[in-house]
């Protein structure tokens, strides 16, 4: 795979080829690729990760962005994907220029691994593996462990023809553990997984005693009483509150959403939405953030966006595009799932940040509900307000105690009618931030990590 400082003066020169023929011209050009293995008792799989290598062209056009991409990295591959975006280029009509302010500078920057993944050998990942496969089989009633390691390279360069040039290698592991149970044909299941920016250091978060509660968790649910359903007090635990940041002001606030009339969040911007114990961030530069960036895909450096600052909805975030229209600036947000796909305006790490309370005083204050606990997906809708979070398992709360394990669960309703109905979030020592993938509609799948702390609203749940 190509190593893309070396080949650099290869994507200087096909980048000159556009100069004369636009007021603005960059390229985006990437190697991406990683390993993964799976075990189980029955089987062991280690595969590559699908590698890529290519570059996008992206040009100004009088009044449109013209693009083309290289499939490769070689100096005719690259020549010949901008000749053809310079012949676009020559048919277009002259004059205008690209919306908003072209960045310029940049830097280099990449992630930092204590332990290399590319000194993790295949013999390593096995044992790593294998280990965590015992240790959730060893416990009564788990009758299989699905242990899954995935290790991401993502280097991209971007360079312009305003000067800019920024280089970001990004490296990220994930690690998860799905303890299996079954009994008389049921069967149930919970996970211990973790994933971050980083190396090998990062699998160090699952360890015995979080395979074990999985494991024992996943038996629990076995025996575990219908959930209640019905409007009641709910308490979400760090990764649903990552889901809820994700989905209630995910989408809504990306601003190409806005300047399409697609979020019931534009009439609301400026406003009061929520209690002044919340607020909600959309950071970039998020250290070890599984959704963590350096540069957007526009060449515009990441950065902490506050959304919700303290109960008032105060930022959507934006590409130059948008923000050109909506008179703010880009926030480094413009990203691509990778250089066979255009930009679009997307989170990075969407969180709620830490408020002061304990868990225990949480559920203390709720006094009969739910704790809902370890996500497993969300939906939203951005031109309704509507939300959907489901979970693997609940804890029934009963008189301000934790009680029973409870199945899979749903929250379901409006989010503005949640948001007013929060009535506490926990401290820092319960925040994490957790690993997803978020497509725009149901294409361009990108890293995207969501967190917070313990939650504590009123909503309607039931069976998931």
């Amino acid at each position: 795979m190509a190593v893309l400082t070396d080949i650099e003066p290869e994507i200087e020169r096909a980048l000159r080829r556009l100069e004369p023929l636009t007021p603005y011209a960059e390229v985006m050009a990437q190697t991406t690729g990683g390993e993964r293995l799976r075990l189980d008792r029955e089987s062991r799989a280690a595969s590559p990760s699908p590698a890529l290598e290519g570059a996008a062209f992206r040009a100004w056009a009088h009044d449109r962005w013209l693009e083309t991409a290289a499939s490769g990295l070689s100096a005719r591959t690259l020549a010949a994907a901008a000749d053809a975006l310079a012949a676009r280029l020559q048919s277009a009509p002259s004059g205008g220029r690209p919306p908003g302010e072209a960045p310029r500078g940049g830097g280099e920057r990449s992630t930092v691994e204590q332990r290399p993944a590319a000194d993790f050998s295949l013999d390593d990942r096995i044992a790593w593996a294998q280990e965590r496969f015992d240790w959730a089989t060893a416990v009564p009633g788990v009758k299989n462990a699905f242990v899954a390691v995935l290790s991401i390279r993502d280097d991209r360069l971007f360079r312009s023809t305003a000067g800019a040039r920024c280089h970001q290698r990004l490296r990220r592991m994930l690690g998860q553990v799905l303890c299996l149970a079954m009994e008389n044909g049921k069967v149930t299941t919970d996970r211990a997984a973790a994933g971050m920016t980083g190396g090998v250091e990062v699998l160090d978060q699952i360890d015995r005693p979080r395979v074990e509660k999985a494991g024992r968790d996943a038996v629990a649910l076995l025996s575990a009483g219908a959930a209640p359903a019905g409007r009641m007090r709910v308490i979400l635990d760090p990764s649903t509150t990552g889901t809820f940041a994700h989905e209630s002001f995910g989408h809504g606030t990306e601003a190409d959403q806005i300047l399409r009339d697609r979020s019931y969040l534009k009439p609301l911007l400026g406003t009061v939405v929520g209690p002044e114990q919340l607020t909600i961030v959309d950071h970039g530069d998020y250290e070890g953030g599984w959704g963590q960036i350096y540069f957007d895909d526009e060449g515009v450096p990441a950065q902490r966006t506050v959304l919700v600052d303290h109960g008032r909805f105060v930022e959507v975030l934006h590409d130059r595009e948008s923000a050109a229209a909506l008179g703010r600036r880009p926030t480094g947000n413009a990203r691509r799932a990778d250089f066979l796909s255009r930009t679009f305006v997307r989170m990075t790490n969407t969180y709620v940040e830490p408020g002061d309370w304990g868990l225990n005083e949480l559920v203390r204050e709720a006094g009969d509900g739910v704790l809902l606990e370890n996500f497993t997906s969300g939906i939203e809708d951005p031109l309704g307000g509507n939300m959907q979070l489901k979970v693997a398992k609940a804890r029934r709360i009963v008189h301000g105690e934790l009680g029973e394990i409870l199945p899979p669960m749903a929250l379901s309703g409006k989010v503005l009618d949640f948001l007013p109905a929060i009535r506490g979030i926990s401290g820092a020592k319960d925040f994490s931030v957790f690993p997803g993938f978020c497509g725009k509609g149901h294409t361009d799948l990108i890293v995207n990590g969501s967190g917070g702390p313990y939650l504590l609203s009123e909503a309607v749940v039931g069976p998931a």
